[in-house]
């Protein structure tokens, strides 16, 4: 097409890496790394901080969850990131040692976490009350009834709002290059400066990152398809109150 030379790609870098190709593809398997590390983390922490926000009769849980996602929702991520890389570990000598890595996962997980948290506690609370209290009549404690009745329905509600967050995190992955990590994005930045190609370069990263989040797309799509119940139609009503 036109003057583009793709050709660049299998050219040699130097160092370690033996032509940008190569390093492309190492630089994708980073980003798959920080993204589904931090998507691992994400889900995790978004179900907690979800559930609690939904605890009847638990009102300094319910302000903690609220705040956990205030705060994580409403600082943008590439802040959040500076905010682990360079304060955190001021703060807590402790963390000096921590590779950026870990600091970058855990930043983009807890941003996610909120998130996800919201959309939990939206798909709790769209669930008819009777099978909050049917779980409660046949002798469930809270943390069975919550197990067995609630979060298998939820889940299924907020799994389309799911798939948007786990291509959402690939994207987000990028601002892993503010510190350094040797994502796609940094890669993009850097090869596209040594060779004077950036439209080749940023263009054979864009493709990885349609790959990428088409194929949690269609996991997700899939996903949804072997779990949906047949009928089975939220309510308005609030299963969370």
């Amino acid at each position: 097409m036109g003057n583009w030379d793709w050709q660049v790609l299998l050219q040699d870098p130097g160092g370690k890496i033996p032509t940008y190709w190569q390093w492309l593809l190492s630089a994708w398997g980073w980003t798959i790394s920080v993204a589904l590390t931090a998507l691992v983390i994400a889900l995790v922490l978004g179900s907690v901080i979800g559930v609690i926000r939904t605890l009847p009769n638990s009102p300094l849980w319910v302000r903690f969850g609220n705040a956990w996602v205030e705060l994580f929702r409403n600082i943008p991520l590439l802040v959040q990131i500076f905010l682990w890389y360079h304060v955190v570990p001021a703060i807590f000598p402790s963390m000096r040692d921590v590779p950026p890595f870990i600091l970058v996962v855990l930043a983009l997980g807890f941003f996610t976490s909120a998130r996800i948290a919201e959309q939990l506690r939206s798909g709790i609370q769209a669930l008819p009350r009777g099978q909050r209290y049917a779980g409660m009549a046949v002798g469930f404690t809270t943390p069975q009834y919550y197990r067995y009745v609630i979060l298998p329905m939820a889940y299924r509600i907020i799994i389309p709002p799911l798939t948007s967050e786990s291509m959402n995190i690939f994207k987000n992955s990028s601002v892993a290059f503010a510190v350094s990590i040797a994502e796609m994005t940094q890669f993009a930045m850097q090869a596209g400066e040594e060779t004077a190609r950036p439209m080749e370069m940023y263009l054979a990263v864009t493709v990885l990152y349609v790959i990428s989040a088409f194929a949690i797309n269609r996991i997700m799509a899939y996903i949804e398809k072997k779990t949906r119940v047949p009928g089975f139609i939220a309510s308005a009503g609030g299963g969370g109150h």
